[in-house]
Formats: C-alpha cells, structure tokens, sequence
C-alpha cells in the first residue's frame, strides 16, 4: 500500500502539517463521505489521508463547496486522496 509520506510527495498536498489518516475501505456509503467530512471538521490545518476502495465522485463536490483542496491516486490497493485546506 502507498504510504502516507509518499502519498503526500505525489499530489500537491503541503508538507510538514499534521497528517491524519482515514481507511474508509471497508464501509459501504454513504459512510466514507460522512466520516470524511466529519473528520475534517475536526481537524487543526493538516492533511487527511483517505483510503477508499473506489473513487470518491461524492465527495469532490462537497470539497468543492468547503473550500478544500485534493488530489487522489489511484493505485493496486486502493484509491488514496490527499485533502488540504
């Protein structure tokens, strides 16, 4: 699986903020969009780290609209999207 660190070197997510990872894999929707929202909420300017078994097309919109930015990579594993303030 792709690491967080590398993760981040491949999108445009800003270094040297908290991380914070979220493996959303295993849950069926609408789940993976609700805990990823909530967790950015919660969050202090860092980066989260999404591990999903799909895409997330849902959840570009509403980042859209909050002002976040993203960049996901699709690898063997799963499907890694860097979000970032």
């Amino acid at each position: 699986m792709l690491t967080v660190e590398r993760a981040i070197e491949q999108t445009g997510a800003p270094t040297g903020r908290p991380i914070e990872r979220l493996d959303v894999r295993e849950m069926g929707p609408p789940q993976p969009l609700k805990r990823t929202l909530e967790t950015l909420v919660e969050m202090d300017e860092g980066v989260l780290v999404q591990y999903n078994d799909r895409v997330p097309q849902f959840l570009y919109p509403k980042l859209d609209d909050r002002g976040y930015e993203y960049e996901t990579l699709e690898t063997d594993d799963a499907v890694v999207t860097a979000i970032w303030e």
